[in-house]
């Protein structure tokens, strides 16, 4: 069984030497073999999960950074907040000592 419907196209790509020994090559394989061959349809089937791992990881991404944003502008205000009651602290202690 070829894989191929066309020799004269495998000719073409390859060379005819190279195309008829390929054909050879694939004549002689066990049917085993053959099966273990990658096709077009693996090839998408495994950028399909790819894609879709991809798209996961990069969710899980942006989630840890949205909340590490998050954390980082509670820990501002927490900062701003205590900067400005020292400072009226300050501002009150030198008001009373004039």
């Amino acid at each position: 069984m070829l894989l191929f419907d066309d020799t004269k196209k495998l000719e073409k790509a390859f060379g005819e030497e190279a195309a008829a020994t390929l054909v050879h090559v694939l004549e002689k394989m066990s049917e085993e073999s053959k099966r273990e061959l990658v096709t077009k349809g693996h090839l998408d089937l495994r950028l399909a999960e790819m894609e879709a791992r991809t798209k996961a990881d990069l969710k899980a991404t942006e989630t840890k950074l949205m909340t590490a944003i998050a954390n980082s502008k509670v820990e501002m205000m927490k900062w701003g907040v205590g900067v400005i009651l020292a400072q009226t602290a300050l501002i009150a202690a030198l008001v009373k000592l004039l």
